[in-house]
C-alpha cells in the first residue's frame, strides 16, 4: 500500500501538486481515560510525517507521558500543545486513539469528525447506539483488512497480548493469587503445566510460543486444518495440534492448567466456546485468560475487568478478563501500534475520509459506522440493526 506525500505546507482545504489533491486537516489526539490505559495513539514520528504534509497536529498535553513521549518531544516534531480535551475534541477533524470512546467523551464528538481507534463495537451496543447517534465516521482498527484477508492493525496489539497472555496466566496460577500453585515450565523431576490455546490466529501462535519455550506441554486448537498444519510444521515437540471440536474441546480443558482463548470473528462477538457448565471439569485453580473479552469474551462466564482489579473466579477458575491487556506494556505496545497504524492515518488526512475509502478497500473495511449508518454487516447483525455497504453510503 503506496501513499503519495505532498511536500507542500500551507493553510487551505486542500493543496494540488501534479493533479494530486490533498486534502489538509487538523488532525489530534488525546490522553486515553480509560482504566490504566498507558498508550498513545500518535507518536512524535507521526507528527512530523502529518506536519511533512501540512497537516495541523494537535496533542493533548500529558497524553504520551504514560508511553515515554514528553510534551516537549510533540512540540519539537511540530506539534500544538492543547491543555484541554475538550479543545482538542472541538477543533480536530481527526481524532486518533488507541481505545473506544468512554462515555465521558462521547459529547465532545461531533457529526462528520472522524475517530480511528479500536472499537470492538459489536461486545458494545450503548456504545455503537452513541456514535451513531453522534453522526461520526467511526474507522475501526480492527476490522481494517488487507489484500491478503489479514487484520494489520489488530496484528501488533494481539502479538503483545498473545505474549502477555503466558505471562498472566504464570502469574494467577501462583496460590497467592487463589490458583493452583503450578509453575509454568516445571523443575527437573517435576512435570510442566498444561496450557491449551483455543485459536491458532496471531494471539495463538505467540502465547503457544511463550508457552512452548517455557516447557508447557501445549495443545492448540482450532477449526482450520491448515493454520493447525502451520503450527504443526514450526512449533516443537510439546506442542500438539487438536480439530476443534466439542469432544477434543473438553478433553483439553479438563486437562489444562491454563487456558488462554483467542477466537476472533472479525468485527464480530466472540463465539462463547466455554460454558458454565464445563469449568465442573476444571481442575479448581486452574486459569483462564480471555483476549477475546475484547469482543464479548469466549466463555460464558467471562466479564470485563481492569488491570487494577484483573482476576476474579467462577467455581473455583480464576478467570483474568482484562479489555485492554497491551496498555500494562505502553512502551512496547504504542511503538508496535503506531508503526502499523500511521500510513492508514496518513491517507485518510492526505485524501480525505471519502476518497481514502473509495480507493483503498483496506480503509473501507474499516469503516463501521458513518453519519449515523451502520457499515459492517457484523456490528449490524450482533443487535439486529440495519446496514448499508459503505461504498454506498459515500455515493
Amino acid at each position: 500500500m503506496h501513499f503519495w506525500h505532498c511536500p507542500c505546507v500551507h493553510s487551505g482545504a486542500h493543496c494540488r501538486t501534479n493533479s494530486f489533491v490533498v486534502t489538509i486537516m487538523i488532525v489530534a489526539t488525546v490522553k486515553e481515560v480509560k482504566p490504566d490505559e498507558n498508550r498513545v495513539a500518535l507518536i512524535p514520528a507521526g507528527v512530523d510525517a502529518f506536519v511533512g504534509n501540512g497537516h495541523t497536529v494537535l496533542v493533548e498535553t500529558g497524553a504520551g507521558a504514560g508511553s515515554g513521549f514528553s510534551d516537549e518531544a510533540y512540540a519539537d516534531a511540530g506539534a500544538e500543545i492543547v491543555a484541554t480535551a475538550e479543545e482538542v475534541w472541538q477543533r480536530a477533524e481527526m481524532v486518533m486513539k488507541v481505545k473506544e470512546p468512554q462515555p465521558a467523551e462521547w459529547p465532545h464528538i461531533r457529526e462528520g469528525q472522524v475517530l480511528f481507534t479500536y472499537f470492538h463495537f459489536a461486545a458494545d451496543e450503548v456504545l455503537t447506539q452513541a456514535m451513531i447517534d453522534r453522526g461520526c465516521i467511526a474507522i475501526a482498527y480492527e476490522t481494517i483488512t488487507d489484500s491478503k484477508g489479514a487484520l494489520p492493525l489488530l496484528t501488533p496489539m494481539s502479538e503483545v497480548a498473545g505474549r502477555m497472555a503466558v505471562q498472566q496466566g504464570a502469574k494467577y496460577l501462583e496460590k497467592a493469587h487463589g490458583g493452583r500453585g503450578i509453575l509454568l515450565g516445571g523443575v527437573p523431576g517435576v512435570a510442566p503445566a498444561t496450557v491449551v490455546v483455543l485459536g491458532a490466529g496471531t494471539v495463538g501462535l505467540n502465547a503457544t510460543k511463550m508457552a512452548a519455550g517455557l516447557g508447557c506441554l501445549t495443545y492448540v486448537l482450532d477449526v482450520n486444518l491448515e493454520r493447525l498444519r502451520h503450527f504443526s510444521d514450526i512449533m516443537p515437540n510439546n506442542v500438539i495440534t487438536m480439530m476443534s471440536n466439542r469432544v477434543n474441546l473438553s478433553k483439553a480443558i479438563a486437562d489444562a492448567d491454563l487456558v488462554v482463548s483467542s477466537v476472533l470473528i472479525p468485527g464480530a462477538k466472540a463465539p462463547k466456546l466455554i460454558a458454565r457448565e464445563t469449568l465442573k471439569q476444571m481442575k479448581e485453580g486452574s486459569v483462564i485468560v480471555d483476549v477475546a473479552i475484547d469482543q464479548g469474551g469466549s466463555t460464558e462466564t467471562s466479564r470485563p475487568t481492569t488491570h487494577r482489579d484483573p482476576i476474579y473466579e467462577v467455581d473455583g477458575i480464576v478467570h483474568y478478563c482484562v479489555t485492554n491487556m497491551p496498555g500494562a506494556m505502553p512502551l512496547t505496545s504504542t511503538q508496535a501500534l503506531t508503526n502499523a497504524t500511521m500510513k492508514y492515518a496518513e491517507a485518510i488526512a492526505n485524501m480525505g475520509y471519502k476518497a481514502a475509502m473509495r480507493e483503498y478497500d483496506s480503509i473501507a473495511s474499516g469503516a463501521n459506522v458513518v453519519m449515523g449508518k451502520v457499515t459492517n454487516e457484523a456490528v449490524a447483525e450482533a443487535f439486529g440493526l440495519s446496514w448499508e455497504p459503505v461504498k454506498a453510503v459515500l455515493s
